[in-house]
């Protein structure tokens, strides 16, 4: 061998050497940098006919475990939507504030210890039922519970505007993850075509990758011309031969009647959509298939068991308080249910109204047979005929009914009416004499006379004696019989309807309020234990991958050394080369 081979092996070792200690030093450096992964410098020998001239490094690589990768990002989608519905669900169990373990109704927040509440100041107000300052704290007590009921569902609604704002927010981090994947595409196909290496570019784009996993679940394969191709679960182009931006526009406003709807353009919610392709459906994991979960399921059934609470109080509170009457009474009356003058009255049984002075004594009365009466128009012209009484239908299409003397109240006994297919009695078939108005928790209230004090509230009878004189006392307050139906109707067991996951039951409304906040908090309580286990799959997954292609450093170290070791003999060499040089150079001038 030639000295002239021999130095030219001894330079490409020192070249390989210092490639790889460069490479190694590299990884030492980035053995914290998130998705980095460790590299080598691949070396191979130089052979020129026959005889071996040294070594070459023929590429810089890393190994990432294809198989791990997968599975990772798939962890990284199950973890993305278990983080984000342990988030959400966490704050929805806050606004249902917290259940009384110790049975004191003064020591919970949850609507079942406001509804407790209701129930104590009307316990209270049975004993003295003329009391002004207990006739108020039933009426504060009440509008307690309806309060509650709204800022809960205002509540459940501001998560669903924040889940779609969310939406939106997330799908703004997808466009630029694929962005950010396409753009790496280009870059590793130009740098490999140069020969240079691709593996850190790799690496930031298998971190895109994963990033984007967590914000929703997706398919994907390597192309052989070494394009990352990412796909929707159904096959809808993401990335290919480039980004496809994801379009989505959030709801400007949102409310309980705010639904996503498929295919249709009055949906309140607009499509979320590659190519004017709407994928909603088909994004089922990660951080967005979680928030289009939470804001059209999850949510949406916490409303409904929360309108049925709001529904059935209403129900039980009116049934009693339109048997009834205030003392003095209202001057007039005006319903709640839509009617016209050609509405057909569906009725039997007799209802007694009457005009009634401040002290509650009789100044009219008539009893009227509702069979004899085919239309609303027809009742209307009935009541017209009672003396000191005037009825219509309203602007608002409410039965509307007025005293027409000075200082003068209309009452009513609904006596033996039945109205309409509920058979419900007269004044509350129209919600005349309604103690809460609403039609769901987002809108229940206690009615505003009787908030303000304009109206008392009801805790008279109209007489219902075969016959009344004019002049003579027909409502008398201070009566407990009223307030123990009140109570009675608040306590009693009645049926709920299955809902938003919730199966049927019996209870009273305390009952069904704890049956609620308890489901609430049971999701919560689930989400959490999910998310702990979505976290735990994910992490072994992780360190997985991170002990197969990751930066070990004592290796890296002890690897430094032997390569130090290498470049200190390939040093040595080329200085015993240069000395034989300079031995030989000197013999040749000395003859």
């Amino acid at each position: 061998m030639s000295l002239d081979i021999a130095r030219s092996i001894a330079f490409s070792g020192l070249s390989a050497t210092s490639v790889q200690i460069s490479v190694t030093s590299s990884n030492i450096s980035n053995a914290d940098t998130a998705g980095y992964t460790k590299k080598s410098a691949t070396q191979s020998s130089s052979v020129t006919n026959g005889v071996g001239t040294g070594v070459t490094v023929t590429g810089i690589t890393s190994t990432v475990d294809k198989l791990l990768l997968k599975s990772l990002v798939s962890a990284d989608s199950d973890l993305g939507a278990a983080d984000t519905t342990s988030t959400y669900l966490t704050s929805l169990q806050k606004l249902y504030g917290s259940i009384s373990s110790s049975g004191d109704s003064s020591s919970g927040t949850s609507l079942a210890n406001s509804i407790a509440s209701l129930e104590s100041a009307l316990s209270s107000l049975a004993s003295t039922p003329s009391s002004a300052s207990l006739q108020s704290n039933v009426v504060s007590a009440l509008d307690d519970v309806a309060s509650q009921l709204r800022e809960t569902s205002s509540g459940i609604q501001k998560l669903r505007s924040d889940a779609d704002q969310d939406i939106s927010s997330s799908i703004d981090d997808v466009n630029a993850d694929l962005k950010q994947i396409a753009d790496l595409n280009a870059e590793i196909k130009q740098t490999a075509a140069t020969g240079q290496s691709t593996a850190d570019l790799e690496d930031q784009r298998n971190t895109a990758l994963q990033d984007l996993a967590s914000k929703m679940n997706i398919s994907y394969f390597t192309a052989s011309n070494g394009d990352l191709q990412i796909y929707t679960a159904s096959g809808q182009a993401l990335v290919d031969s480039s980004a496809h931006t994801i379009s989505y526009t959030a709801a400007a406003n949102v409310t309980a009647s705010t639904t996503y709807t498929a295919g249709s353009s009055s949906s309140g919610f607009s499509a979320i959509t590659v190519n004017g392709v709407d994928i909603t459906s088909q994004i089922t994991g990660g951080d967005i298939g979680a928030l289009i979960t939470l804001r059209d399921d999850t949510l949406p059934d916490a409303q409904s068991q929360l309108d049925q609470l709001a529904q059935q109080l209403a129900s039980v509170m009116n049934s009693v308080s339109n048997s009834a009457s205030s003392v003095p009474a209202p001057t007039s009356l005006t319903g709640t249910t839509a009617v016209t003058s050609s509405s057909a009255l569906s009725a039997s049984g007799s209802v007694r109204i009457a005009a009634t002075d401040q002290s509650g004594n009789l100044v009219s009365y008539a009893d009227l047979d509702l069979s004899s009466y085919a239309t609303v128009g027809d009742l209307v012209t009935a009541i017209n005929g009672i003396s000191g009484l005037s009825a219509s239908v309203d602007s608002d299409g409410h039965l509307s009914i007025t005293a027409t003397g000075s200082g003068n109240g209309v009452a009513i006994n609904e006596m033996t009416s039945s109205v309409g297919s509920s058979s419900e009695g007269f004044s509350e078939y129209f919600g005349l004499n309604d103690l809460v108005t609403g039609t769901s928790a987002s809108d229940i209230a206690v009615n505003s006379k009787i908030l303000s004090g304009t109206n008392e509230l009801q805790l008279a009878t109209l007489d219902s004696s075969s016959s009344l004189t004019v002049g003579s006392s027909v409502l008398s307050s201070g009566s407990a019989t009223v307030v123990n139906a009140l109570y009675d109707a608040l306590t009693d067991s009645r049926t709920f309807a299955s809902t938003g996951g919730l199966a049927a039951t019996t209870g009273s409304l305390a009952d069904y309020a704890s049956a609620v906040v308890s489901d609430v908090s049971s999701k919560a309580s689930q989400a959490s234990t999910d998310y702990t286990a979505k976290e735990t799959a994910q992490s072994t997954y992780a360190n997985s991958l991170a002990s197969q292609s990751g930066v070990n450093l004592d290796e890296e170290s002890a690897n430094l050394s032997t390569l130090q070791n290498k470049y200190s003999a390939a040093s040595a060499l080329i200085q015993a080369i240069n000395s034989m040089y300079s031995a030989l150079l000197t013999a040749v001038q000395s003859t």
